[in-house]
């Protein structure tokens, strides 16, 4: 038996999955879970987080591989495909006593920001099943936040964990590029994206990345943290509890006017563009309300807080849907209809096999992004927009080292810290949109990417968590860290989760086994 389920779970289960719609496929049945693979050794693990895990059920978003479930990555392409075996971040999960009982909704090959670009369901916002879940985790966000499972993993490429958290109201881990093995990950963008954490505690998240993390021989970008950064545990306390802990603010405010401002230098259709970015990257009034609600209550624990700029960040949109539409157009040449996936019933020869699989089983946007990505990569065009992009990419990662320090911790002895601890910026302009007439453009949608891209292209960790209830939905906000530095921001947020404790949607409740 691969675990057990409280009395009262399935009815609960049932009740909520018909409101949200957060799962592809769902096993209420213990018995008929798949057993888990051959388990990994976790020597490095701290009793604490195994303690936290031992016999919980969770769920893990449907581009990740489990063997025995769907892999569908929320495509027509891929929908009915079994993974034949299981990802290291999963597998290690199982050897720590925690069970999958399913898998979630997505945004298709994780492009989107709604979950409503999924070509198999729709899924509901758990606080207003008219609006979004965010995406593209958007099914774990859901199921999370409705109390379905105290836990899911994600993928995030430019906030895909963290988005789907703001809307949801849940904490979302970002790890560092390289944490987390990708073993087991359907790429997208190969060098953006990382296995994410949603959970109903900031102390969860923390448990979940401890048995995670760490260098695997399957995956080459994989690496252990260096000696000198935080520890997640330390005793019966979280490290880095005490100290000095400052946080840089970056607002909305902030970079819009960023954005703005390089409108006014750009040419026509560069400042027509950036013009069009800065209204679309401008906060709803509730958001700003929680921004500032956030920045208060921080410093009420005390904290100290000082305003920041990151200069290169306004390029980070253009810059990240350039390398993230080149990766994607490589990766997804794969899928091709003739060693799995969908085919056609008839076709004159391979070309045309491969033409009608892909006209039938990718979406409009999975076919945009493709489509994006094969010309930034053309011949005499890389110079102009995928090289450009690139310095671009390299800009941002040192303006955040600038802030925060150097990802391998070789500072020396005797020379002052750096400036900040942890980063404080909004997570999306908007809380949880509509759909129909209430729905973001997709330009709004993307260009509100500039709050989280910028992590993934320095490839820094970050957590988003909820501050408030406006109107009622949950706002946002998350912090960014040092590279392998998870254990500050965790240490953060569970303080102030400690003095101002998470909301959960009406009907929500914990099953405990």
């Amino acid at each position: 038996m691969a675990g057990s389920l409280p009395e009262g779970y399935e009815a609960y289960l049932d009740e909520w999955e018909k409101k949200i719609g957060a799962f592809i496929q769902l096993e209420r049945d213990p018995l008929k879970i798949p057993g888990p693979e051959a388990g990994l050794p976790l020597p490095t693990v701290p009793p604490e987080a195994l303690r936290a895990l031992q016999g919980l059920p969770f769920a893990v978003k449907d581009n990740i591989a489990v063997r025995g479930f769907s892999l569908s990555c929320g495509s027509k392409l891929l929908e009915g495909f079994k993974s034949p075996y299981t990802s290291t971040a999963v597998r290690k999960l199982e050897s720590a006593g925690a069970f999958v009982i399913g898998k979630t909704n997505m945004d298709e090959f994780g492009m989107g920001s709604s979950t409503d670009a999924s070509a198999i369901r729709r899924t509901n916002n758990p606080w207003d099943q008219s609006r979004v879940a965010g995406g593209s985790s958007g099914g774990s966000a859901a199921a999370v936040a409705a109390g379905i499972v105290p836990f899911a993993l994600g993928s995030d490429t430019g906030g895909s964990v963290r988005q789907p958290a703001a809307f949801c109201g849940v904490p979302g881990l970002k790890p560092t590029y390289g944490a987390v093995s990708r073993y087991g990950l359907v790429a997208y963008a190969s060098s953006l994206e990382t296995i994410g954490i949603l959970a109903n505690t900031t102390a969860l998240c923390r448990a979940v990345f401890a048995v995670i993390r760490g260098r695997d021989p399957h995956d080459q970008t994989s690496r252990d943290a260096p000696a000198a950064a935080p520890a997640l545990y330390n005793g019966s306390a979280p490290a880095g509890s005490g100290g000095r802990k400052v946080i840089g603010v970056l607002s909305a405010e902030t970079v819009a006017k960023a954005i703005a401002a390089a409108a006014a230098e750009g040419g026509d259709d560069e400042g027509a563009a950036l013009r069009t970015a800065a209204l679309a990257a401008a906060p709803e009034e509730e958001v700003s309300r929680g921004f500032e609600l956030a920045k208060s209550r921080l410093a009420a624990l005390g904290y100290t807080l000082a305003d920041v700029e990151l200069p290169s960040l306004k390029y980070g949109v253009p810059a990240y849907y350039t390398i993230a539409t080149a990766e994607a157009s490589a990766n997804l040449a794969r899928f091709d209809g003739i060693r799995y996936g969908r085919r056609p019933d008839w076709a004159e020869n391979p070309d045309d096999l491969i033409d009608k699989s892909r006209e039938a089983g990718f979406g409009p946007e999975v076919k945009l992004r493709i489509l994006l990505g094969t010309f930034v990569l053309r011949s005499g065009f890389q110079d102009r927009y995928y090289l450009r992009a690139q310095r671009i990419r390299t800009g941002i990662r040192r303006n955040f080292e600038t802030l925060l320090g150097s990802s391998d911790y070789g500072e020396v002895p005797g020379t002052a810290p750096p400036p900040c601890d942890a980063i404080l910026l909004p997570v999306f302009p908007t809380r949880a949109f509509g759909r129909g007439d209430a729905a973001l453009s997709p330009f709004a949608q993307k260009a509100a990417d500039l709050y989280t891209c910028c992590a993934n292209l320095a490839g820094l960790p970050a957590l988003s968590f909820p501050v408030s209830v406006e109107g009622g939905l949950p706002v946002g906000v998350q912090l960014l860290g040092r590279a392998f530095a998870e254990a500050t921001l965790l240490d953060i947020v569970e303080s102030y989760e400690a003095a101002y404790p998470f909301p959960h949607p009406p009907g929500y409740r914990v099953f405990r086994s």
